[in-house]
Protein backbone atom coordinates (compact mmCIF):
# COMPACT_ATOMS: atom_id res chain seq x y z
CA UNK A 1 0.00 0.00 0.00
CA UNK A 2 2.76 2.18 1.11
CA UNK A 3 4.59 1.60 -2.53
CA UNK A 4 1.62 2.13 -4.51
CA UNK A 5 1.37 5.68 -2.79
CA UNK A 6 4.61 6.23 -3.68
CA UNK A 7 4.53 5.16 -7.58
CA UNK A 8 0.91 7.32 -7.61
CA UNK A 9 2.97 10.47 -6.10
CA UNK A 10 5.97 10.10 -8.79
CA UNK A 11 3.55 9.75 -11.83
CA UNK A 12 1.76 12.85 -10.56
CA UNK A 13 5.22 14.81 -10.44
CA UNK A 14 6.08 13.66 -14.12
CA UNK A 15 2.61 14.89 -15.47
CA UNK A 16 3.34 18.12 -13.87
CA UNK A 17 6.83 17.77 -15.71
CA UNK A 18 6.23 17.35 -18.89
CA UNK A 19 3.63 20.58 -19.13
CA UNK A 20 5.34 23.60 -18.30
CA UNK A 21 3.55 26.37 -16.56
CA UNK A 22 2.90 29.42 -19.41
CA UNK A 23 3.46 33.44 -18.28
CA UNK A 24 3.85 36.10 -19.39
CA UNK A 25 4.37 39.34 -19.06
CA UNK A 26 1.96 42.30 -19.42
CA UNK A 27 1.17 44.23 -21.61
CA UNK A 28 2.53 48.31 -21.40
CA UNK A 29 -0.06 50.38 -23.08
CA UNK A 30 1.71 52.68 -25.79
CA UNK A 31 2.25 55.98 -24.64
CA UNK A 32 0.55 58.89 -25.72
CA UNK A 33 2.97 61.74 -27.36
CA UNK A 34 0.82 64.73 -27.63
CA UNK A 35 1.14 67.37 -30.17
CA UNK A 36 3.02 70.61 -28.84
CA UNK A 37 0.51 73.91 -28.41
CA UNK A 38 1.01 76.96 -28.97
CA UNK A 39 1.62 79.10 -25.97
CA UNK A 40 -1.77 81.55 -26.23
CA UNK A 41 0.23 84.40 -25.86
CA UNK A 42 1.89 83.95 -28.89
CA UNK A 43 1.02 85.59 -32.41
CA UNK A 44 2.38 83.55 -35.39
CA UNK A 45 2.99 85.51 -37.94
CA UNK A 46 2.99 84.82 -41.79
CA UNK A 47 6.18 85.17 -43.48
CA UNK A 48 6.15 88.38 -46.13
CA UNK A 49 9.17 89.07 -48.46
CA UNK A 50 9.23 92.95 -49.36
CA UNK A 51 8.09 93.33 -53.09
CA UNK A 52 11.36 94.20 -54.91
CA UNK A 53 11.83 97.93 -55.95
CA UNK A 54 11.61 98.54 -59.92
CA UNK A 55 13.58 101.92 -60.15
CA UNK A 56 16.65 100.00 -57.58
CA UNK A 57 16.59 96.94 -60.22
CA UNK A 58 17.19 98.76 -62.94
CA UNK A 59 19.62 101.19 -61.20
CA UNK A 60 21.28 97.59 -60.02
CA UNK A 61 21.54 96.56 -64.16
CA UNK A 62 22.60 99.60 -65.61
CA UNK A 63 26.83 100.03 -66.43
CA UNK A 64 28.53 102.98 -64.83
CA UNK A 65 28.69 104.46 -68.62
CA UNK A 66 24.79 104.07 -68.72
CA UNK A 67 24.11 105.98 -65.16
CA UNK A 68 26.60 108.94 -66.69
CA UNK A 69 24.48 108.90 -69.44
CA UNK A 70 21.23 109.81 -67.49
CA UNK A 71 22.72 112.60 -66.50
CA UNK A 72 22.33 114.12 -69.87
CA UNK A 73 19.59 116.21 -71.05
CA UNK A 74 21.28 117.00 -74.58
CA UNK A 75 20.42 119.45 -77.23
CA UNK A 76 19.12 116.90 -80.05
CA UNK A 77 21.19 116.72 -82.91
CA UNK A 78 18.97 115.55 -85.25
CA UNK A 79 21.60 114.25 -87.90
CA UNK A 80 23.14 111.79 -85.41
CA UNK A 81 20.44 111.91 -82.73
CA UNK A 82 19.99 107.96 -82.99
CA UNK A 83 23.93 107.40 -82.76
CA UNK A 84 24.22 109.48 -79.80
CA UNK A 85 21.29 107.89 -77.84
CA UNK A 86 23.29 104.56 -77.71
CA UNK A 87 27.45 105.91 -78.30
CA UNK A 88 26.16 108.01 -74.99
CA UNK A 89 23.09 106.70 -73.38
CA UNK A 90 21.30 109.51 -73.13
CA UNK A 91 18.83 110.73 -70.55
CA UNK A 92 16.88 112.90 -72.83
CA UNK A 93 16.76 115.43 -75.70
CA UNK A 94 15.59 118.96 -75.37
CA UNK A 95 13.93 120.23 -78.52
CA UNK A 96 14.12 123.20 -79.98
CA UNK A 97 12.52 125.13 -83.22
CA UNK A 98 14.73 123.47 -86.09
CA UNK A 99 13.36 120.05 -84.36
CA UNK A 100 9.64 121.15 -85.36
CA UNK A 101 10.78 122.82 -88.98
CA UNK A 102 9.06 121.07 -91.86
CA UNK A 103 7.58 118.73 -89.21
CA UNK A 104 4.30 117.20 -89.15
CA UNK A 105 2.04 116.44 -86.14
CA UNK A 106 2.53 112.68 -87.93
CA UNK A 107 5.94 112.98 -88.85
CA UNK A 108 7.00 114.62 -85.44
CA UNK A 109 5.43 111.83 -83.47
CA UNK A 110 7.51 109.28 -86.13
CA UNK A 111 10.39 111.10 -85.28
CA UNK A 112 10.09 111.04 -81.50
CA UNK A 113 8.80 107.38 -81.72
CA UNK A 114 12.39 106.03 -83.50
CA UNK A 115 14.32 108.31 -80.47
CA UNK A 116 12.80 106.25 -77.61
CA UNK A 117 12.91 102.93 -79.30
CA UNK A 118 16.49 103.28 -79.67
CA UNK A 119 17.09 104.11 -76.29
CA UNK A 120 17.05 101.04 -73.94
CA UNK A 121 16.11 103.35 -70.66
CA UNK A 122 13.25 105.92 -72.43
CA UNK A 123 14.11 109.47 -72.67
CA UNK A 124 12.84 112.49 -71.57
CA UNK A 125 11.78 114.61 -74.03
CA UNK A 126 11.85 118.47 -73.67
CA UNK A 127 10.88 121.39 -75.09
CA UNK A 128 10.89 125.36 -74.02
CA UNK A 129 7.00 126.12 -75.22
CA UNK A 130 6.46 128.89 -72.64
CA UNK A 131 4.33 131.12 -74.95
CA UNK A 132 5.25 134.66 -76.42
CA UNK A 133 8.40 134.70 -76.78
CA UNK A 134 9.71 130.92 -76.51
CA UNK A 135 7.57 129.37 -78.58
CA UNK A 136 9.93 126.24 -80.41
CA UNK A 137 6.17 124.68 -81.42
CA UNK A 138 3.22 126.94 -81.96
CA UNK A 139 5.57 129.23 -84.29
CA UNK A 140 5.10 127.26 -86.59
CA UNK A 141 1.42 126.60 -88.59
CA UNK A 142 1.58 123.22 -89.23
CA UNK A 143 1.05 122.37 -85.40
CA UNK A 144 -1.02 125.65 -84.22
CA UNK A 145 -2.49 128.41 -85.89
CA UNK A 146 -1.73 130.81 -83.80
CA UNK A 147 1.39 131.12 -81.07
CA UNK A 148 0.79 130.36 -77.88
CA UNK A 149 0.32 133.81 -75.89
CA UNK A 150 2.80 134.56 -72.87
CA UNK A 151 1.67 134.29 -69.15
CA UNK A 152 1.61 137.93 -69.07
CA UNK A 153 -0.61 138.41 -72.11
CA UNK A 154 -2.67 135.30 -71.08
CA UNK A 155 -3.15 136.61 -67.52
CA UNK A 156 -3.80 140.14 -69.41
CA UNK A 157 -6.63 138.84 -71.16
CA UNK A 158 -8.16 136.99 -68.81
CA UNK A 159 -6.74 136.62 -65.13
CA UNK A 160 -5.62 133.65 -64.03
CA UNK A 161 -7.97 131.88 -65.33
CA UNK A 162 -7.16 132.44 -69.08
CA UNK A 163 -3.39 131.61 -68.06
CA UNK A 164 -4.00 128.73 -66.58
CA UNK A 165 -6.45 127.55 -69.73
CA UNK A 166 -3.27 128.48 -71.70
CA UNK A 167 -1.25 126.54 -70.19
CA UNK A 168 -3.61 123.54 -69.97
CA UNK A 169 -3.39 124.19 -74.05
CA UNK A 170 0.13 123.86 -74.26
CA UNK A 171 0.10 120.26 -72.52
CA UNK A 172 -2.28 118.70 -74.81
CA UNK A 173 -0.15 120.11 -77.58
CA UNK A 174 2.95 118.46 -76.04
CA UNK A 175 0.84 115.02 -74.94
CA UNK A 176 -0.24 114.51 -78.67
CA UNK A 177 2.93 114.81 -80.19
CA UNK A 178 4.99 112.77 -77.48
CA UNK A 179 6.90 115.17 -75.83
CA UNK A 180 7.14 114.18 -72.01
CA UNK A 181 8.33 117.64 -70.34
CA UNK A 182 7.89 121.17 -70.54
CA UNK A 183 10.96 123.60 -69.32
CA UNK A 184 8.15 125.53 -67.60
CA UNK A 185 6.48 127.69 -65.66
CA UNK A 186 8.65 130.33 -65.53
CA UNK A 187 8.54 131.24 -61.90
CA UNK A 188 10.49 134.84 -62.24
CA UNK A 189 9.18 138.10 -61.23
CA UNK A 190 10.00 141.25 -63.21
CA UNK A 191 9.19 144.56 -62.89
CA UNK A 192 11.81 146.08 -65.04
CA UNK A 193 10.08 146.52 -68.65
CA UNK A 194 14.18 146.57 -70.29
CA UNK A 195 14.67 143.18 -68.33
CA UNK A 196 15.80 140.22 -69.98
CA UNK A 197 12.89 138.22 -68.06
CA UNK A 198 10.11 140.81 -67.92
CA UNK A 199 8.35 139.40 -71.05
CA UNK A 200 8.71 135.85 -70.10
CA UNK A 201 7.33 136.20 -66.63
CA UNK A 202 3.69 136.57 -65.12
CA UNK A 203 3.80 140.10 -64.59
CA UNK A 204 2.22 139.83 -60.92
CA UNK A 205 3.75 139.66 -57.50
CA UNK A 206 4.99 137.02 -55.75
CA UNK A 207 1.72 135.43 -54.24
CA UNK A 208 -0.17 135.65 -57.60
CA UNK A 209 2.68 134.54 -59.18
CA UNK A 210 3.03 131.62 -56.89
CA UNK A 211 -0.39 131.33 -57.83
CA UNK A 212 0.22 130.28 -61.22
CA UNK A 213 2.64 128.21 -61.08
CA UNK A 214 1.06 125.57 -58.36
CA UNK A 215 -2.27 125.74 -60.70
CA UNK A 216 0.39 124.98 -63.93
CA UNK A 217 2.22 122.62 -62.16
CA UNK A 218 -1.01 120.67 -61.08
CA UNK A 219 -2.18 120.50 -64.47
CA UNK A 220 1.47 119.23 -65.74
CA UNK A 221 0.98 116.68 -63.35
CA UNK A 222 -2.48 115.59 -64.59
CA UNK A 223 -1.37 115.11 -68.23
CA UNK A 224 2.11 113.55 -66.98
CA UNK A 225 3.93 116.23 -68.51
CA UNK A 226 7.07 116.68 -66.14
CA UNK A 227 6.99 120.19 -64.52
CA UNK A 228 10.46 122.23 -64.34
CA UNK A 229 10.19 125.39 -62.27
CA UNK A 230 13.10 128.22 -63.27
CA UNK A 231 15.28 129.90 -63.16
CA UNK A 232 15.74 129.25 -59.54
CA UNK A 233 16.29 131.16 -57.47
CA UNK A 234 14.36 133.93 -59.03
CA UNK A 235 15.84 135.86 -62.04
CA UNK A 236 14.74 139.16 -60.93
CA UNK A 237 15.80 142.05 -63.38
CA UNK A 238 19.21 140.67 -63.90
CA UNK A 239 20.90 140.26 -67.33
CA UNK A 240 20.78 137.67 -69.68
CA UNK A 241 23.63 134.74 -68.95
CA UNK A 242 23.46 133.79 -72.10
CA UNK A 243 25.81 136.13 -73.24
CA UNK A 244 27.85 137.48 -69.54
CA UNK A 245 27.92 137.19 -66.52
CA UNK A 246 24.66 138.34 -63.80
CA UNK A 247 25.33 138.91 -60.23
CA UNK A 248 21.72 139.45 -58.20
CA UNK A 249 22.87 141.47 -54.76
CA UNK A 250 20.00 141.49 -53.07
CA UNK A 251 20.05 139.92 -49.52
CA UNK A 252 18.38 136.71 -48.69
CA UNK A 253 15.98 138.36 -46.75
CA UNK A 254 14.40 140.10 -50.13
CA UNK A 255 14.81 136.95 -52.24
CA UNK A 256 12.67 134.83 -49.16
CA UNK A 257 9.85 137.46 -49.25
CA UNK A 258 9.61 137.65 -53.07
CA UNK A 259 11.03 135.85 -55.66
CA UNK A 260 11.67 132.35 -53.40
CA UNK A 261 7.61 132.12 -53.02
CA UNK A 262 6.44 130.84 -56.09
CA UNK A 263 9.21 128.05 -56.06
CA UNK A 264 7.97 126.92 -52.63
CA UNK A 265 4.58 127.10 -54.05
CA UNK A 266 5.43 125.30 -57.49
CA UNK A 267 7.36 122.46 -54.91
CA UNK A 268 4.54 122.19 -52.58
CA UNK A 269 2.05 121.39 -55.89
CA UNK A 270 4.51 118.47 -56.68
CA UNK A 271 6.89 119.64 -59.09
CA UNK A 272 9.20 117.04 -61.11
CA UNK A 273 12.64 118.91 -61.38
CA UNK A 274 13.73 122.50 -60.66
CA UNK A 275 16.22 124.71 -63.21
CA UNK A 276 18.71 126.59 -61.62
CA UNK A 277 20.03 129.65 -63.03
CA UNK A 278 23.79 131.09 -63.79
CA UNK A 279 23.57 134.09 -61.69
CA UNK A 280 25.86 134.35 -59.14
CA UNK A 281 23.55 135.10 -55.77
CA UNK A 282 25.28 137.18 -53.24
CA UNK A 283 23.01 136.30 -50.72
CA UNK A 284 23.82 132.36 -51.23
CA UNK A 285 27.41 132.41 -53.13
CA UNK A 286 29.53 135.33 -54.25
CA UNK A 287 31.69 133.38 -56.05
CA UNK A 288 30.26 131.06 -57.86
CA UNK A 289 27.08 130.92 -60.55
CA UNK A 290 24.09 129.38 -58.97
CA UNK A 291 24.25 126.18 -60.94
CA UNK A 292 28.24 125.93 -59.99
CA UNK A 293 27.15 126.03 -56.75
CA UNK A 294 26.79 123.65 -53.62
CA UNK A 295 25.51 126.61 -51.01
CA UNK A 296 22.56 127.27 -53.63
CA UNK A 297 21.92 123.49 -54.11
CA UNK A 298 22.04 122.64 -50.50
CA UNK A 299 19.24 125.69 -49.99
CA UNK A 300 17.12 124.33 -52.35
CA UNK A 301 17.08 120.52 -50.64
CA UNK A 302 17.43 121.65 -47.22
CA UNK A 303 15.65 125.02 -46.74
CA UNK A 304 13.10 124.44 -49.93
CA UNK A 305 12.88 121.12 -48.72
CA UNK A 306 12.92 119.99 -52.55
CA UNK A 307 13.30 116.14 -53.07
CA UNK A 308 13.23 115.78 -56.87
CA UNK A 309 15.38 116.51 -59.92
CA UNK A 310 17.42 119.20 -59.57
CA UNK A 311 18.96 120.72 -63.65
CA UNK A 312 21.06 123.35 -64.82
CA UNK A 313 20.26 126.03 -67.44
CA UNK A 314 22.14 125.23 -70.38
CA UNK A 315 25.85 124.64 -69.56
CA UNK A 316 27.03 126.32 -72.93
CA UNK A 317 25.94 129.80 -71.86
CA UNK A 318 28.48 132.63 -72.13
CA UNK A 319 28.25 132.78 -68.46
CA UNK A 320 29.47 129.48 -67.91
CA UNK A 321 31.97 128.99 -70.87
CA UNK A 322 33.54 132.44 -70.26
CA UNK A 323 34.41 131.19 -66.56
CA UNK A 324 35.37 127.37 -67.33
CA UNK A 325 35.99 124.84 -69.77
CA UNK A 326 33.66 122.64 -71.30
CA UNK A 327 34.74 119.78 -69.87
CA UNK A 328 35.33 121.05 -65.95
CA UNK A 329 31.43 122.96 -65.93
CA UNK A 330 29.61 119.73 -66.63
CA UNK A 331 32.18 118.05 -63.53
CA UNK A 332 31.47 121.21 -61.18
CA UNK A 333 27.83 121.08 -62.25
CA UNK A 334 27.34 117.38 -61.01
CA UNK A 335 29.67 118.01 -57.40
CA UNK A 336 27.54 121.08 -56.84
CA UNK A 337 24.71 119.07 -56.70
CA UNK A 338 23.13 118.73 -60.27
CA UNK A 339 21.12 115.64 -61.37
CA UNK A 340 20.42 116.87 -65.13
CA UNK A 341 22.55 118.85 -67.22
CA UNK A 342 21.34 120.58 -70.27
CA UNK A 343 24.36 120.51 -72.39
CA UNK A 344 25.06 121.47 -76.28
CA UNK A 345 28.23 120.03 -75.62
CA UNK A 346 27.36 116.50 -74.56
CA UNK A 347 29.84 114.50 -76.10
CA UNK A 348 32.63 115.86 -74.48
CA UNK A 349 30.87 116.54 -71.08
CA UNK A 350 29.88 112.91 -70.68
CA UNK A 351 33.43 112.07 -71.42
CA UNK A 352 34.64 114.51 -68.32
CA UNK A 353 31.79 113.66 -65.90
CA UNK A 354 33.07 109.64 -66.73
CA UNK A 355 36.15 110.28 -66.11
CA UNK A 356 35.69 112.17 -62.55
CA UNK A 357 33.49 109.05 -61.62
CA UNK A 358 36.01 106.93 -62.52
CA UNK A 359 38.96 108.85 -60.60
CA UNK A 360 36.89 109.54 -57.32
CA UNK A 361 36.35 113.24 -57.99
CA UNK A 362 32.41 112.14 -58.45
CA UNK A 363 31.28 110.44 -55.45
CA UNK A 364 29.56 107.16 -56.81
CA UNK A 365 27.10 107.44 -54.35
CA UNK A 366 26.02 110.59 -55.29
CA UNK A 367 25.88 109.48 -58.87
CA UNK A 368 23.62 106.76 -57.61
CA UNK A 369 21.38 108.91 -55.86
CA UNK A 370 21.13 111.02 -58.76
CA UNK A 371 20.38 108.47 -61.49
CA UNK A 372 17.41 107.61 -58.75
CA UNK A 373 15.77 110.61 -58.90
CA UNK A 374 16.03 110.90 -63.04
CA UNK A 375 14.46 107.27 -62.85
CA UNK A 376 12.22 107.86 -60.65
CA UNK A 377 11.13 111.08 -62.41
CA UNK A 378 10.20 108.91 -65.60
CA UNK A 379 8.25 106.32 -63.56
CA UNK A 380 6.12 109.39 -62.37
CA UNK A 381 5.56 110.35 -65.69
CA UNK A 382 4.73 106.92 -67.35
CA UNK A 383 7.84 106.11 -68.86
CA UNK A 384 8.92 103.41 -66.80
Amino acid sequence: MKRLSILLMLLFLTGCAASPIETSEPTLPTPMIEAPQPDPTETTVPATTTPPDPIQELLDSMTIEERVGQLFLARCNAESALTDIQAYYLGGFVLFGEDFEGQTPSSLRQTLSGYQAAASIPMLLAVDEEGGTVTRISRYPAFRSQRFPSPREAFADGGLTQALSNEEDICQLLQSLGINVNLGPVCDISEDPSAFMYQRSLGQDAETTGEFVAGTVRLMNAYQIGSVLKHFPGYGDNADTHTGLAVDSRSLQELESSDLLPFAAGIDAGCGAVLVSHNIVQALDGDSPASLSPAVHQYLRDTMGFDGVVMTDDLVMEAITDRYGTGEAAVLAVQAGNDLLCSTDYAEQYNAVLSAVLDGRIDFDALNASVTRILKWKQNLGLL
